[in-house]
């Protein structure tokens, strides 16, 4: 059988018309999974007084954490949105016409899904630990370096867990604090409220804690069987463990490097769920960027079916995907952490679904045949949007 030549032009073309929605989808991802963090980077500012340039950091540091999931995303989405177009402006039918089969249009798309692979795999392997590393770091230090600034005068300060402070006066030049209040509530069975007339704050910057020495004062505590006490001190130290108060700052799996992982699985010693998860996460930072090749098979077919409602409706597939897919890792996820299922079968089991499915509808596209449901699915998107419309 003879196969007409590939023009380059065309492979150009068809890169081209998936890289700008990739690098758009790639964008709109990362701006939607960011504003989930941005209140609680708003708050940092507000009431940590964390700097601007220091909050930049604190974005690029996660910007690695978010590509790992907006890459695979934004391809799916770019390969739907770019042969919704071309099968809506039938171009698709066109090529067809000249003798080049479905299969034939797969190189430029296996390209781009392969630099999205790598872009994946360097960003969860590498850059992911490293930058989760770095962010909890600078958060520390950040918060840690400005806990005597957040002790204004006249104003509850919140700024240490569990304890909620007022000072009257704060000189800070001497350090020396005036009319101090603190509500110690670390422990809810044993609260206490303790008055001073000064004191000073201190900071041992290796071993992570905090001390108020406080002097000319009082402590009331409340105890569960309805007792009270009153202690007088002449001089009393409070002091405030921050490594045991932020559990922010604890390493966890998703912040050690693939080597980590395996030497600490190596040493032993954990838990059945915590093992579970490193498992899992040594398996995940490989399935999701593999990811990228089965969501350009995936989305190729899906694409030219819907050839009746173009861009719109190919950002509303890929997001439909996209849920049904992270919904099926969720749900191995559990039958993982329930013994159900082993972590790597867990971590791969929606790769291997999507890649059946996928295979199962390039097939059926490459030879021109229906698919039922396809069809349904694409007059119910009509409708809805017809409906949008029409309000």
């Amino acid at each position: 059988m003879y196969y007409p030549p590939m023009p380059l032009t065309l492979y150009r073309y068809l890169a081209k018309e998936l890289l700008v929605p990739f690098m758009l989808g790639t964008v709109i991802f990362t701006g939607v999974l960011l504003m989930g963090r941005m209140l609680k980077i708003a708050d940092m500012v507000v009431s940590k007084g964390i700097s601007l340039s220091e909050v930049f950091l604190l974005i690029l540091y996660l910007m690695p954490n978010f590509a790992v999931i907006t890459l695979p995303m934004a391809l799916l989405m770019a390969v739907l949105v770019a042969f919704s177009r071309l099968s809506a402006d039938s171009e698709i039918i066109a090529v067809k016409a000249s003798g080049i089969s479905l299969y034939r249009l797969l190189p430029p798309v296996i390209a781009v899904a392969f630099a999205a692979y790598l872009l994946t795999v360097i960003n969860a392997a590498w850059l992911m630990p490293k930058g989760n590393v770095a962010f909890k770091s600078l958060l520390y230090q950040a918060i840690q370096q400005r806990l005597s600034l957040n002790l204004k005068e006249q104003v509850f300060n919140s700024s240490i867990p569990g304890l909620l402070i007022y000072i009257d006066r704060n000189d800070e030049k001497s350090g020396q604090l005036s009319g101090v209040l603190i509500q110690d509530e670390r422990k809810p069975d044993n609260i206490s409220t303790i008055f001073a007339r000064q004191g000073t704050l201190g900071v041992e910057q290796e071993e992570k804690k905090l001390h108020l020495r406080l002097s000319d004062g009082s402590i009331h505590q409340s105890r569960p069987n309805n007792s009270y006490r009153n202690l007088e001190f002449k001089d009393y130290e409070l002091t405030i463990d921050l490594a045991n108060n932020a559990s922010t700052f604890e390493k966890n799996e998703l912040d050690m490097s693939l080597a980590e992982i395996k030497a600490k699985l190596r040493a032993g010693g954990l838990s059945k769920k915590i093992t579970t998860e490193m498992q899992l996460e040594i398996q995940r930072r490989f399935a999701l960027p593999f990811a990228c090749f089965i969501f350009a098979i995936f989305a190729v077919p899906l694409g030219i079916h819907n050839r009746r409602s173009g861009k719109a409706a190919g950002f509303t597939l890929s997001i439909l995907t996209l849920l049904f897919y992270y919904i099926l890792q969720s749900f191995s996820k559990t039958l993982a952490e329930k013994a159900l299922l082993a972590p790597a079968a867990a971590a791969w089991l929606p790769n291997g679904v999507f890649l059946c499915i996928g295979v199962y509808l390039f097939i059926k596209a490459a030879r021109e045949e229906q698919i039922w449901l396809f069809d349904r699915g694409a007059m119910l998107i009509m409708a809805l949007f017809r409906k949008r419309s029409a309000a």
